[in-house]
């Protein structure tokens, strides 16, 4: 399952931007992950205002959203991406890779120098099929966390 030109899928269709209904499918489809859990929808509308990209994608049989990814960038040394999230009943579909190169294809990320993201140690394979690497040369994630949740 890969994404052509046009970023559809035989089975599922991308969208350039979670708007209306959709929002209220993200926040659900945050409620299934570790790291999104707990978000709600005023939040993730801010959240997706304040994010320089977003993909998501919809089972066109369900007409559900079922996989998201966003990111952060300058446009021309830096981006981030976050998110990067798949519903578990389409895990291990090829749903996970297909929202990735549509991601890393993005023209909002054209001329970015350097992508990053940071993910648990058991996604670095799947994450290093693109290049992602660990090796950063000694840099440290830090974090002030300001969230008394």
């Amino acid at each position: 399952m890969t994404a052509g030109a046009s970023g559809r899928w035989a089975t599922h269709e991308q969208l350039d931007s979670i708007e209306g209904a959709r929002v209220d499918e993200l926040v659900e489809l945050f409620q299934t992950a570790w790291w999104t859990r707990g978000r709600e929808r005023a939040d993730v509308e801010r959240m997706l205002a304040g994010s320089d990209g977003a993909i998501g994608v919809v089972h066109k049989a369900t007409d559900r959203l079922v996989a998201f990814a966003r990111f952060l960038t300058d446009g021309v040394y830096k981006a981030t991406l976050f998110d990067v999230i798949v519903a578990e009943s389409e895990r291990g579909s090829g749903l996970g890779l297909a929202l990735t190169d549509a991601l890393l294809l993005h023209p909002g990320l054209a001329d970015v120098a350097h992508l990053e993201l940071y993910c648990l140690p058991e996604l670095v394979p799947f994450y290093g099929r693109w290049g992602f690497d660990v090796d950063v040369g000694g840099v440290r994630l830090m974090r002030l966390d300001r969230d008394p949740g």
